[in-house]
């Protein structure tokens, strides 16, 4: 029994096809079935089901399963200390990142960090929130920045900027000639986010329509990303609260943006896990986006 065989068996239980299996492991059928079929014989068991459509684990099989997935993370481990240890900056890092701050943050802190350190490769995960601390609880990801706290004890956060909030409405609208615009009176109107985004949670509370019914407007016109929101806006729609960050251009897309009375923001924070070992890693991504997201902030 080896390594390898184990990686071949959670392939083919994760893929539930040899074919499929194959491939993500870069080798050949016949090599991957023959090296599951050794790894049965010096088991003694049985771990797999096989039909001509679909492969399904044995019960025994699904026990195993999880032995051979704790061996591989426990010897991933092994060899990320090891590189930890060679040096903290060298090698990737994955990280996950909400989809309302990806596009508009990562554009500003994947060069300069490249620049400061042109060893440290990022694995970039886009998802949701809790997608993605599913994915640091599994080791699935190194790092994830997030807008709302975790609350998972084994998930360490550390709170990087405040993001304004700002209401974003059509330039004809009636509150678009006010310099400020109070959050309470967009609540009739209040687009957002589909359901599992944060910012959608963010915008209900901060409008107070997180305590209400929603309205027809709020139920029939969620939208899955910022940039349908925005045009939803620019049509005349409703009006919705954007993150500062993303406020770019909208000014050329027929939409005014206003500061909001209460002064709303989300806090952006770096999520990991306690035990992580390259601390040093996690170090130079918070300082490359704090002096990145200074300067953005007070041009938005």
């Amino acid at each position: 029994m080896n390594l390898q065989d184990l990686r071949y068996l959670v392939a083919v239980a994760e893929h539930r096809h040899f074919r499929r299996a194959a491939e993500a492991c870069n080798v050949s059928q016949p090599t991957l079935s023959s090296q599951v079929r050794k790894l049965e014989d010096e088991l003694g068991v049985t771990l797999l089901e096989r039909s001509n459509k679909r492969v399904e684990l044995t019960p025994v099989g699904s026990r195993i399963l999880e032995h051979a997935r704790h061996a591989l993370h426990e010897t991933a481990q092994m060899e990320e200390v090891a590189r930890a240890a060679r040096d903290p900056l060298v090698g990737p890092l994955k990280l996950g990142v909400i989809p309302t701050l990806a596009p508009y943050l990562m554009p500003l802190i994947l060069r300069p960090l490249r620049a400061a350190h042109p060893a440290l490769g990022i694995d970039l995960w886009e998802d949701q929130t809790h997608s993605l601390i599913d994915g640091l609880r599994n080791h699935r990801l190194d790092a994830a920045l997030l807008a709302t706290a975790s609350d998972t004890p084994e998930i360490t956060e550390i709170a990087l900027f405040h993001e304004p909030l700002l209401a974003a409405l059509p330039s004809t609208h009636c509150l678009a000639a006010l310099q400020t615009v109070s959050e309470d009176a967009l609540t009739s109107e209040l687009l957002v986010l589909a359901d599992g985004h944060c910012l959608a949670n963010q915008t209900l509370d901060a409008c107070g329509a997180r305590h209400t019914a929603k309205t027809g407007l709020q139920r029939s016109m969620q939208a899955a990303t910022l940039e349908t929101l925005v045009n939803l806006v620019a049509a005349g729609y409703g009006a919705t609260l954007i993150p500062a960050l993303a406020a770019g251009s909208l000014g050329q897309r027929g939409i005014v943006l206003r500061p909001l009375t209460g002064r709303t923001f989300r806090t952006i924070r770096l999520a990991s896990r306690p035990g992580f070992p390259r601390p040093q890693a996690l170090r130079a991504i918070e300082k490359v986006i704090r002096e990145a997201v200074v300067p953005a902030l007070a041009a938005a």
